[in-house]
């Protein structure tokens, strides 16, 4: 008979195998191991635009590998989604390279060309890109893209989500996709003039994969937003489980995003955080956390959260709650 030692720590197994790796725990301290020391929360973090406004070509990844606890699984931001900035100067070009089933780009300024070859279940990748493009794409070898003014574009895949998984991916889940900037303005300024928009709690265009019609993501893995919040506007809270990589696009100083774990009575936002916009900035808001997003400037703001939502929606654990409305200013 197996003979197995008593652990009875505080925060310790109840019972561990000594010639196996099984523990037993009490489930009252283990239900929830997040906590710092263990599996680290998702902290408050941002970058400004002065990471990428000069210096050479070069890809620039928002790492918090050691703020997570993530070891040697690879450039992360969050647990499953790592960012990047893209700098690329007038005829030069860098190399996007991860072993990823969904890249997403979004050319913050500049214009050029992405390329790739062909890869099984997908064509070979040959996508003009302009300052407000988007793009995404499935598995495949890198990509190289070249500039012919001086660029920066905002990189996210999924990668230290299959790292963390020990798996590779074997096929495309969607095909590549380009979301032209005009295209975007133009519903985004058309959903802003609508009279229903006035009681929305976002005012935003969601962007969406023909090959992917239950989830309605920008890929399976994915979620993507084109949002405006208009001079003198306050978006009421929300709050969802997936972790959002936030892009401020565009915005004059007075912008700012409300953040916190709880509400108050009124559906306001108790004891929040601030966390002042800059455009070419980003942001993070940790999953679970209600967030409201102000503007007291005088001009309209532009922001584009990435999250991982395409993986919540398809496990059905997303859980996305509103406090109320668009309010406006006075």
């Amino acid at each position: 008979m197996v003979q197995a030692s008593e652990i009875r720590s505080s925060d310790g197994p109840l019972w561990r195998c000594p010639e196996s790796k099984a523990e037993i725990y009490d489930y009252r301290k283990a239900a929830n191991p997040v906590r710092s020391g263990l599996t680290e929360p998702i902290p408050y973090r941002q970058w400004g635009s002065e990471i990428h406004d000069q210096g050479p070509s070069g890809v620039i990844p928002l790492d918090m590998r050691e703020e997570l606890g993530l070891g040697g699984l690879g450039p992360a931001t969050s647990p499953g989604l790592a960012a990047h900035f893209l700098r690329i100067l007038p005829g030069e070009g860098v190399k996007a390279e991860a072993e990823a089933t969904s890249q997403l780009f979004y050319v913050l300024s500049g214009r050029g060309r992405c390329s790739r070859p062909a890869n099984p279940g997908c064509p070979d990748v040959a996508i003009e890109w302009a300052e407000g493009d988007l793009f995404v794409l499935p598995p495949g070898s890198y990509s190289w893209l070249e500039a012919s003014a001086t660029s920066v574009l905002y990189w996210v895949h999924d990668a230290p989500m299959l790292s963390y998984l020990g798996v590779a991916p074997n096929r495309a889940r969607f095909q590549p996709t380009v979301y032209r900037s005009h295209a975007l303005k133009q519903e985004l300024e058309a959903l802003a003039k609508c009279p229903s928009s006035a009681k929305s709690n976002r005012l935003s265009v969601l962007l969406a994969n023909g090959d992917l019609p239950a989830t309605r993501t920008v890929t399976h893995v994915l979620w993507a937003m084109l949002g405006m919040v208009p001079a003198g506007a306050t978006q009421a809270p929300h709050r969802h489980q997936s972790v959002a990589l936030d892009l401020i696009v565009d915005c004059d100083p007075g912008c700012y995003t409300l953040v916190g774990t709880e509400l108050a009575k009124d559906g306001s936002i108790n004891n929040p955080k601030r966390i002042d916009w800059e455009a070419g900035g980003v942001f993070i808001t940790p999953p679970g956390h209600w967030h409201a997003h102000v503007n007291e400037s005088g001009r309209k703001a532009i922001l584009l959260p990435i999250q991982d939502a395409g993986l919540k929606t398809y496990l059905r654990s997303l859980d996305i709650r509103f406090a109320g409305g668009l309010v406006a200013g006075d």
